[in-house]
Order: structure tokens, then C-alpha cells, then sequence
């Protein structure tokens, strides 16, 4: 071997000796640069490395060492920390870096947790460009499912200080109240996001947990085979496929470019927008196209714009001057394009939307915003628009399976690889998918709690809910609610449960939207009670809590929890509802009485209990003097 030859075989074994180094020591994708350590816990560090490999990690001036086990797993747990940083930790050959100690908690629930501060940027576009925290930090769980066992790897993720592009994806509750928390206690936050849009509780419980619940163990057990899983998405895609293919073949205004500039829709009809075009046409499923002209002037149409479509139902693509300025495909979000320069033109402009709805009434949701705009001036869009039909459908679209929200599929995925990772507490808003079956979800709430303290080994471990908002149409009677039975079994396990607390947000909810915008009361509430019951603060963190009542002849007094019953004046009270003996609840009258709230109803002479706020979305203002609601609540 020539010495040119012999250079290059060197070169080659240092590079697979090299490698073979660096694959010596794996770690979680959780303990990675830009970490947060929980202060005054004992931390858990751990990974992979080879069978018998001697691991030490040197942390803070002191090093700790073992050996990895014959599978090759091992684990080192660190003394307790106080709050500091930024720092350096060294494991074997590995350095990460930027490692921040404060505290961390595990943010879960379904979509209103997931929701990202994009989708509230019109609301918080100051919060978001002025974004630049290193204390705030999120670690966002990849969303899988696994129905076969627990694992113990998360597939993938990093941890990501604040800044005005990476909080675009932070989960806007989450962040506001990681928000809060380090501003009040001056130390970092990090926040590990596990959600799941319209995922039950029963998703993220493990088998043990819902020994209780055979039904939903049965149907766990039936997605373990992967064939089915694998045989249901690949049919309900191509029923869906052809579905829509069909759609878009049939689409006259497809064919003939409806969204063109230049079309001639003098036959087209006229509706005012908001509203469904199902009132004129009657239902069906299928395709139907908007066409909307405006003017501007010449310095409006040299600007860049904002189009504001409310929210629709179901998909939309939306064109102006015959350029595609974007599209939704499916009804929740919000309907929010920017236009950039050169699509406007001076005199006429024609906004073209074609929207697809699969089931349903199709829509555009009353009480939303409709507007565009220029340079900070909004031309109202709520007006006549012309329409016409794309096409109908002899059927509704095919359904889905929703494989990913069935029982302790998320647990085993998304929660269980996280235990290891020393955490404050947890912050969960879910239960609008629960609301179906509202009076099991007590103690499906409160076994979750139970097993989460006991998998983490901290048998008080805060754990703080978010109690669903007022939504859907008002009712001009009291009648029964779901809605109201789920949040009065959140109201209970928050009563029950040792180191829980409730943030209750039944006065910013939207009647036409499950998913209201406002999250940062909900971050702020929900850092109230962490302050109170993590943080051991004496403060206010509950509006009126109800805790007894008493008939007195036709009126029934009721009393709340200290601390709690320093109401807020109004001049009426509202929400508050009387049963008599007949079994029939009727509005009732209330009334403020020093720490007592009198409620009675003249017509009825032997009242038996009261409600406060139950319904969908109800009107009460019963409020202590710092702003809290009380929790809507039932005496029986």
C-alpha cells in the first residue's frame, strides 16, 4: 500500500471511529440545548449509550457518574437547583448549552391549548413583534399515537426561546401564562405543549387508568392491529379523493374561472354576507361562489392589504382580481389574508371566493369581522355579495375516522416519554369533546390527576384546568346543557382534588366560535392559581365560590367560600335560575345580601334548589370585586 492509499484508509477508520463515539452516548430529545431545569426538584438526566458505557455528567462544577445497563439504558438524578443560568452541562463527549433552572410545566388538553399565537395575531400583533424573552422557553411534543404500549422517546422536538418567529407557533394559553408566572416570580418558564386539536380525555389516559371504562379499552385494544389502521385512513382517503374529485368536475366555475377579474355575473344572485346560502337555495352539499366589487382609490391601490373573511363554513379559496390570496380547508380557523402590492387596482376590484362545504349548513359565521384593509382604514365587506352555485352534491363528503384521538393513544406518545423530566405542575384545557358524556368526566378528570402525580412521584403536584367557555346560541329559557354538566364536574374535581384550582373564563367565551380568541385571561387566570396553590401566595385567585344553601320560606340563601364572597355590585343580577317542587326550573331574582346571594322566584312558594349560569352559553355576572366569575354551579 502506497502512502497516498494508506493517508485515505487512516482518514476513513478516524471518521467510523468518530462515529462510532458520537453514537456512544443518545439522549432524549428533551434534555438538549436551551433546556429548562426545574428549580428545588431533584432533576433526572438519561438516555442511551452502549451496554456497560461508563456515562458522567458534569453539571455546575460537580460530576456524576454511573453505567448503562445491559439494554444499554441509563439514568443519573442531580440534587435539587435553585433558579439560574444561563448554563453548560456536559454528558461524555456531548456539550449542551444555554440550560436555564426555573420552573417548567406540562401544558396539555385539545385545541384550545393547541391554538398558536398566529392564529390570534390580530389580537396580539404588538405581543408577538415586540416578542424577545430567553425566559420563556417551549418544547412542543410532535403529535403521535401509539396504541400498542407505552413509549419512552418522543419522536423528535427542541426546545425554543421566544422570539417574534418561533412564538408564532407557541401555544398562545400556554404563553401567556409562562408569561405571567416569570414576570411575576423573575425566573425562567418552560413550558413542554402536548396537545391535541378535538382529542377526549380518555387519549391521553393509560390502560390502567380506564380499567373502570371496558368500552374504552375494547376500542384501544382494536386500533393495536396496524393493518386496520393502516386498510381504514388509505379507504376514507380515497372515498374523500374521489369525492371531491368529482366536486371539482362537476364545478361549473371552475371550468369557466368564476374567480376571473373580467366575468360577467350580471345573473349571478345577491345575499348579504353574514349568512348561509342554504336560506335561499335550501341545504345541500357541494360548491358555491362569492363575487364581491369594491373601488379604490389610486394611493389605496398602490398598498399592500389585509382581508378579513370572519371564519366560514367549511373551505374556502379566495381570489382578488382573479390572484389566489389564500385558502382554509376546514371551518375553524379564521379567514386572514394578506394581500401584497400590486393586486389591488385603482377604480374597480373584485374579491371571488369559492367555497366547498361537505356537511352542514354552509356559512359565513354571523358576528365576525368582514373587512379590508389599507393603510390602517377598513372598507366594510358586511354588504350585498353576489352568488351562484358551483355545484351539488347527490351526497355528503365521506366521513374520517379520527384514529389519533382514540383512548390512551396520546398517553402512550406524547405523555409517558415526558416523566422522566422533573416538572412544577400541569396547566389542561379540554372537555368540549367530552361533552357528549358530560357526567363521567369527573372522574375520568380526577383518575387522569391521580395517575399523572403518581407517574411523575409528586403526590401533590399542582394541576390547574381551564373550565370551558360560554359557547353556542343563548337560550330565552332554562333547559338542560352539557355543556354546563362538564364544566360543573371541572367545578368539582377543582373542589375535591388537593393542589387544583379552576380558571373559569364563562364571560369570554363566543357564542359562533369553540375556539374565542381571547387567551390571554385565560394565561392570566390560569397563573393566578398557579401563584396561589404552586407558589403559596395570598391572593385572590377565584371569583364567588359557592359552598352551601338554605331555604328560608320562599327564598334560598347561598353562601360562599371565604375569601371569595366579596362580591362585586351590580345592578341586577343575572344567570341565576329556581326549582320548585314540580321539578321545573324558572328564572329567578337575586340579590345581593352582605357575603349572601338571596335568590327566589314569586311564583314558586317551596323552592328545592338553585342554578347559576347553566347553559351553553349563559349571561350571569356574579363577580367578586377583583373581576373573577363565579363558576357556574348547580345546589343539588
Amino acid at each position: 500500500m502506497n502512502k497516498k492509499n494508506f493517508t485515505k484508509v487512516l482518514v476513513l477508520l478516524l471518521c467510523i471511529f468518530c462515529i462510532f463515539i458520537e453514537a456512544k452516548i443518545k439522549l432524549p430529545a428533551l434534555v438538549s440545548d436551551g433546556m429548562v431545569l426545574q428549580r428545588n426538584q431533584k432533576l433526572n438526566v438519561w438516555g442511551k449509550a452502549d451496554a456497560g458505557e461508563k456515562v458522567e455528567v458534569k453539571f455546575l462544577n460537580k460530576n456524576y457518574k454511573t453505567t448503562a445497563d445491559q439494554t444499554g439504558n441509563w439514568k443519573i438524578t442531580l440534587p435539587e437547583q435553585k433558579a439560574g443560568g444561563p448554563y453548560t452541562m456536559t454528558i461524555n463527549e456531548i456539550t449542551l448549552k444555554d440550560i436555564l433552572i426555573g420552573d417548567v410545566w406540562l401544558a396539555s388538553g385539545q385545541s384550545n391549548m393547541e391554538l398558536p399565537m398566529r392564529r390570534l395575531t390580530p389580537l396580539y400583533a404588538d405581543e408577538i413583534k415586540n416578542a424577545n424573552n430567553q425566559n420563556i422557553r417551549f418544547f412542543t411534543v410532535p403529535q403521535k399515537y401509539n396504541f400498542k404500549s407505552p413509549q419512552t422517546e418522543l419522536d423528535g422536538g427542541k426546545w425554543e426561546a421566544t422570539n417574534p418567529q418561533t412564538i408564532l407557533n407557541f401555544s398562545g394559553v400556554a404563553y401567556f401564562f409562562a408569561k405571567e408566572l416569570s414576570e411575576r416570580n423573575k425566573v425562567a418558564v418552560g413550558i413542554i405543549h402536548a396537545s391535541l386539536g378535538g382529542s377526549p380525555i380518555q387519549a391521553w389516559m393509560d390502560e390502567n387508568s380506564l380499567k373502570k371504562y371496558p368500552e374504552y379499552l375494547d376500542e384501544a385494544k382494536k386500533w393495536q392491529n396496524d393493518d386496520l389502521i393502516k386498510s381504514t385512513e388509505s379507504g376514507e382517503q380515497a372515498l374523500s379523493k374521489a369525492w371531491y374529485a368529482e366536486l371539482d368536475q362537476s364545478d361549473v366555475g371552475l371550468n369557466q374561472h368564476w374567480e376571473n377579474f373580467d366575468l360577467n355575473d350580471s345573473d349571478w344572485k345577491t345575499m348579504n354576507i353574514p349568512g348561509s346560502w342554504e336560506d335561499k337555495e335550501g341545504s345541500f352539499e357541494g360548491s358555491v361562489w362569492f363575487r364581491k366589487e369594491i373601488n379604490l382609490t389610486k394611493n389605496q391601490a398602490v398598498k399592500a392589504a389585509f382581508l378579513n373573511l370572519g371564519r366560514i363554513k367549511d373551505a374556502d379559496v379566495t381570489y382578488i382580481n382573479g390572484t389566489k390570496v389564500g385558502n382554509v380547508t376546514y371551518e375553524y380557523p379564521p379567514r386572514w389574508y394578506d394581500i401584497p402590492a400590486g393586486v389591488l387596482k385603482e377604480g374597480k376590484n373584485v374579491i371571488a371566493v369559492r367555497i366547498t362545504n361537505g356537511s352542514g349548513k354552509g356559512q359565513f359565521i354571523a358576528d365576525k369581522p368582514y373587512y379590508l384593509e389599507i393603510d390602517g382604514q377598513k372598507i366594510d365587506l358586511k354588504s350585498e355579495w353576489k352568488y351562484k352555485i358551483g355545484a351539488k352534491m347527490e351526497k355528503m363528503a365521506p366521513g374520517t375516522t379520527f384514529i389519533r384521538w382514540k383512548p390512551t393513544g396520546l398517553y402512550n406518545a406524547m405523555i409517558n416519554p415526558l416523566i422522566n423530566y422533573s416538572i412544577k405542575g400541569a396547566i389542561w384545557y379540554q372537555g368540549e369533546s367530552n361533552t357528549g358524556k358530560p357526567k363521567e368526566y369527573g372522574d375520568l378528570l380526577t383518575t387522569m390527576i391521580l395517575d399523572w402525580r403518581n407517574k411523575w412521584n409528586q403526590k401533590e403536584m399542582p394541576f390547574f384546568t381551564v373550565q370551558l367557555a360560554n359557547f353556542m346560541e343563548p337560550k330565552t329559557q332554562p333547559v338542560e346543557s352539557n355543556w354546563a354538566e362538564l364544566r360543573d364536574q371541572q367545578r368539582q374535581v377543582s373542589l375535591k382534588v388537593p393542589n387544583t384550582g379552576l380558571a373559569v373564563i364563562i364571560d369570554i367565551g363566543e357564542w359562533n366560535d369553540i375556539h374565542p380568541l381571547n387567551k390571554k385571561t385565560v394565561g392570566d387566570r390560569l397563573a393566578l392559581q398557579a401563584q396561589k396553590v404552586a407558589d403559596k401566595k395570598n391572593i385572590i385567585a377565584d371569583g364567588p365560590v359557592y359552598q352551601s344553601m338554605k331555604i328560608e320560606g320562599n327564598k334560598i340563601v347561598l353562601s360562599f367560600k371565604n375569601g371569595t364572597d366579596d362580591f362585586a355590585p351590580a345592578s341586577e343580577l343575572k344567570g341565576f335560575a329556581i326549582k320548585g317542587k314540580d321539578g321545573k326550573y324558572e328564572w329567578a331574582k337575586a340579590k345581593i345580601e352582605g357575603n349572601k346571594i338571596i335568590v327566589w322566584n314569586e311564583t314558586i312558594s317551596n323552592p328545592v334548589s338553585v342554578r347559576y349560569d347553566w347553559a351553553d352559553n349563559p349571561d350571569g355576572n356574579l363577580k367578586n370585586k377583583t373581576g373573577l366569575p363565579a363558576s357556574p354551579f348547580t345546589t343539588e
